[in-house]
């Protein structure tokens, strides 16, 4: 049996040189927020090459098309394309197909 870890997402995205960082985050079963919601905890780290990510975030992009398509998701029409946010804040360019626009009924991993 392989090790698997639970996430309930990405709290941070660190790019430095050739290598990108991604914190996943848990939900604390113990600590809150001023709004007594539970707070985002690190909980595991993700590092990739650049083009490991790149490579990442497009098989990602694909799943979540399958979700789009599938009506178990739907897109907010309020936010920029992933592809464009991932080429301004890394500097680099994944080749991330165009997404249509998002719907606000979904995870904030997803927006």
């Amino acid at each position: 049996m392989h090790n698997e870890i639970y996430a309930d997402g990405v709290g941070e995205i660190t790019v430095g040189g050739s290598v990108v960082r991604v914190d996943l985050v848990s939900l604390s079963p113990t600590e809150c927020d001023a709004n007594n919601a539970p707070k985002k905890v690190f909980c595991q780290r993700l590092i990739f090459s650049l083009e490991g990510f790149a490579n990442s975030v497009e098989v990602m992009q694909m799943a979540l098309q399958g979700l789009v398509d599938a009506g178990a998701v739907m897109r907010n029409p309020g936010r920029a394309p992933v592809d464009a946010q991932l080429s301004r804040v890394a500097g680099i360019d994944a080749g991330i197909p165009k997404s249509p626009p998002r719907s606000p009924n979904v995870s904030t991993n997803f927006r």
